[in-house]
């Protein structure tokens, strides 16, 4: 009797994106955000994988797609220090981790009603004052903001 288990292939990409140490709870955030479901190109995605890092965490694998700063920058509010790899003819072209900056500017919406920003053609502007627990501060009215909250613009 064979005792080898066998291994579950996903074929490597030839161009495209991966992106990596997703928290769990927010693979299907990043999936949304990105507009995957609208995508006829192979997506892979992986969710609650055993990590060492994070206990678990969730993979997307996107062909033929690379995404764009904006996006990026999106990706950093719903999910900071995910690891984006560019894949060019099946290498690693580049990869970096994905970081909440220290300030975020058209991104995100402010949840005081009464805001300038809610009312005026103007983009916003948020303070990063908690990296760790994503806290955003308002810079028009200085509500804060925490990342259970957070709503993209």
């Amino acid at each position: 009797m064979d005792t080898q288990k066998p291994a579950l292939m996903v074929a490597a990409l030839e161009n495209g994106t991966v992106i990596d140490h997703i928290p769990s709870n927010k693979v299907f955030d990043v999936v949304n955000l990105l507009g995957l479901s609208k995508m006829d190109s192979p997506i892979t995605i992986g969710a609650n994988l055993t990590s060492h890092k994070m206990s678990t965490k969730g993979i997307i694998k996107i062909a033929d797609r690379f995404l764009t700063e904006d996006e990026c920058r999106k990706l950093s509010v719903i999910a900071p220090n995910i690891v984006m790899s560019t894949i060019r003819n099946y290498k690693v072209a580049d990869k970096m981790t994905i970081q909440l900056p220290d300030v975020i500017r058209g991104t995100v919406r402010c949840q005081n009603p009464k805001c300038i920003t809610n009312h005026e053609p103007m983009d916003t502007v948020f303070d990063v004052i908690d990296k760790q627990n994503g806290v955003l501060r308002c810079r028009y009215c200085n509500k804060d903001v925490n990342k259970s909250d957070i709503k993209l613009i």
